[in-house]
């Protein structure tokens, strides 16, 4: 035997969540279609679950936990878990991807699954807690971890030193349209706050106008009276993968804005629906400064979320709480 059937069910999760892995580093959007069907079938297995426990084992499943502690992991899965991800997603820490993710395992994976294969059952480590949505959530906080010392190493062996280099790479500027990431420097020199590239292409699509127009002409685009009077919408920043470019504003008819507001930052921030990546004016302004006029800058591509999600969901299928048995090979749990 395999498995429960809810258990079986679940293992559908790791080709979406690999999927979703994929897509959130080549685009960085998930569309939200993606986790309607798995939360649909996870209120369904937890439904299952449950009658399951209630019932004796009924379904097939085997009984592997007291119906007390069975609705104990439940619990702390469904009421910490879950409002833990939608926290993260209110203070920033989150994308609303990851966090839609977060909670859908939550719901999908309150308890240790069982997978029994001719000479062991998988997961190999448990933890005393049991909460299987928890495991997850750990093994991905450790493979987010390892992800510097990656990014350390490739610049290692590319000769690359700087003091950004545990979190990024530079990147010649006439590159930037086509990547993901925040710039790590700003006139001044590093900075863990530069600028979002998708705000940048947000900026860029706005006002009509590509990086290489701005870089030849810095002095007139900074003048705020430059701006088109009818800008184009901003978009939500995304790489243009057809070979298009930004559309045409009208930069022929120049509205009168005034002079304090260099590049037109403030009027952009003003002219955007709800937040452009967090990014205020001053910021703005910092990384068009630091890229009218350089040729390589040092860009944290950072790690999308979903991708050390995925490697954790898998290293908790297979092994188990990596971080309950380094703790244990530790001494400490």
């Amino acid at each position: 035997m395999l498995g429960s059937i809810p258990d079986l069910l679940r293992l559908l999760a790791v080709p979406v969540f690999g999927w979703a892995a994929y897509r959130d580093i080549e685009t960085r959007r998930v569309p939200n279609k993606t986790w309607l069907p798995l939360a649909a079938l996870a209120v369904v297995l937890l439904l299952w679950d449950t009658y399951a426990v209630l019932n004796g084992g009924a379904f097939g499943r085997p009984t592997r936990v007291t119906d007390r502690l069975f609705f104990l992991q439940v619990t702390i899965s469904l009421g910490f878990v879950a409002p833990l991800a939608y926290g993260f997603w209110l203070i920033g820490g989150f994308g609303g991807a990851d966090a839609k993710a977060f909670m859908l395992v939550a719901v999908l994976f309150p308890v240790f699954p069982i997978y029994y294969l001719p000479f062991e059952a998988l997961p190999l480590e448990r933890s005393p807690v049991g909460v299987f949505s928890l495991t997850i959530l750990s093994n991905t906080v450790l493979a987010g971890v390892v992800y510097p010392l990656g990014v350390a190493a490739g610049n290692l062996v590319r000769g690359r030193f700087s003091w950004a280099m545990f979190l990024g790479k530079p990147v010649a500027v006439e590159r930037l349209p086509e990547e993901y990431g925040r710039l790590l420097e700003d006139a001044d020199g590093f900075t863990r706050s530069g600028l979002d590239l998708d705000a940048l292409r947000m900026y860029l699509q706005w006002r009509g106008a590509s990086l290489s127009e701005l870089r030849a002409a810095p002095d007139a685009h900074r003048n705020p009276d430059s701006l088109p009077a009818d800008p184009n919408p901003p978009g939500d920043g995304s790489v243009v993968t057809d070979g298009g470019v930004p559309a045409s504003g009208s930069a022929d008819q120049f509205g009168t804005v005034g002079t304090a507001d260099p590049w037109g930052a403030e009027r952009f921030l003003d002219d955007v629906e709800g937040s452009a990546y967090g990014t205020d004016p001053e910021t703005l302004r910092a990384g068009l400064e630091l890229l009218a006029d350089a040729d390589e800058v040092w860009v944290s591509p950072g790690i999308p979320f979903l991708v050390p999600m995925f490697v954790g969901l898998v290293a908790a299928l297979v092994y188990g709480d990596v971080l309950y048995a380094l703790l244990s090979a530790l001494g400490l749990a």
